[in-house]
C-alpha cells in the first residue's frame, strides 16, 4: 500500500468489476483499501451493455462510487438499436455520471472504423441529451476524435480518459476546452512526450485515474492495479510538474466534482431530489 496521500483524490476511471468485485460486500473492501491511500471516491466504467447494467448497479452500494456508460469501441461491430436503448436509460440513473467509455481505437481490429464512429457519433448525442460528459477513449485516433467532435459538436463536458497524447496534442485539446486524465503511463520513466503532456496541462484540466485493473504505475508496472494506485501517480505528477502533492490532490478532486458534478449527485440524493 502506498504512503497515504495528505488530501483525498478521486480516481477519475476504473473498472471496479475486471478488478474482481462481484458484490457489494466486494465493492466496499476495494475502496476501503483505496480510502487508506487517500483515494476516497471512485468513477467505475462500462465497456459493454453488462458492465454497464453492473456499473450502475454497483453505484447504488457505496457513497464512495460513481458509474459511466458506454459501449467501448472495440465492440460496435455489433451496436444497434437494443444497447442504445439500454443505454439511453442507464445514463440517466443519478449516479451514472458520465457517458463512457467510447471514442475510437485503431490499435485493435475487433471493430471496423466504420462502426467506431456511427458509434462514438451516437454516444456524442447521448451526452448532450443527458447533460453528462463525455468519456474518451483514444487510441492511436487523434485525428479522427478531435475530427468528429467538432463535426459533431462537442459536450459541454469532454474527459480524454488515459490520455495517450503528445504536447502538440495536449494543447489542442487544451484550447478546446477538454479534460485530460492520465494514468499508469504517465509514471513510466520511457514515456517522455507524455509526460511532458502532463507537466503542460492547466491543473484545472487535468485529472487522474487507474483504468483499473490494467496500466498499473511505476514501481509496480506489470502487477494488478487497483483504484488506490492512483496514489502513487497523484505523488509521481506532483514531482513532475513541481506541485505540492496537498495542492495538486484537491485541485484534481476539485475538477473532478465540477466535471461530474459529483458533489451535487450525493447532495441532491441526500435530500431526496
Amino acid at each position: 500500500m502506498p504512503e497515504p496521500l495528505p488530501a483525498p483524490v478521486v480516481d477519475a476511471h476504473t473498472h471496479l468489476d475486471a478488478c474482481g468485485a462481484k458484490d457489494s460486500a466486494e465493492v466496499s473492501t476495494m475502496l476501503d483499501r483505496a480510502a487508506a491511500a487517500g483515494v476516497d471516491r471512485v468513477i467505475t466504467v462500462a465497456d459493454d451493455l453488462a458492465s454497464a447494467r453492473w456499473a450502475a448497479e454497483a453505484s447504488t452500494w457505496d457513497d464512495r462510487v460513481f458509474a459511466a456508460v458506454a459501449v467501448h469501441p472495440t465492440r460496435t461491430s455489433t451496436f444497434g438499436e437494443a444497447e442504445k436503448s439500454a443505454l439511453e436509460e442507464l445514463a440517466r440513473a443519478p449516479r451514472v455520471v458520465a457517458v463512457g467509455e467510447t471514442g475510437l481505437d485503431y490499435y485493435w481490429d475487433y471493430s471496423p472504423p466504420e462502426a467506431q464512429h456511427a458509434a462514438f457519433r451516437w454516444h456524442i448525442d447521448l451526452a448532450k441529451r443527458v447533460g453528462k460528459p463525455l468519456m474518451i477513449h483514444d487510441r492511436d485516433a487523434h485525428a479522427d476524435v478531435l475530427r468528429i467532435l467538432t463535426e459533431e459538436g462537442a459536450p459541454e463536458q469532454v474527459v480524454f480518459h488515459c490520455f495517450s497524447g503528445d504536447l502538440e496534442f495536449a494543447k489542442a485539446c487544451v484550447e478546446r476546452g477538454f479534460v485530460l486524465s492520465f494514468a499508469g503511463p504517465v509514471t513510466f520513466r520511457n514515456a517522455a512526450a507524455l509526460r511532458e503532456a502532463a507537466a503542460y496541462t492547466p491543473v484545472e484540466q487535468l485529472l487522474v485515474e487507474t483504468d483499473a485493473p490494467f496500466l498499473t504505475p511505476h514501481p509496480f508496472r506489470g502487477r494488478p492495479n487497483e483504484p488506490y494506485c492512483a496514489a502513487y501517480t497523484l505523488r509521481d505528477l506532483a514531482a513532475l510538474r513541481g506541485d505540492d502533492v496537498a495542492e495538486l490532490a484537491g485541485a484534481v478532486s476539485a475538477t473532478a466534482d465540477r466535471v461530474f458534478r459529483l458533489r451535487s449527485v450525493t447532495s441532491d440524493l441526500a435530500s431526496g431530489e
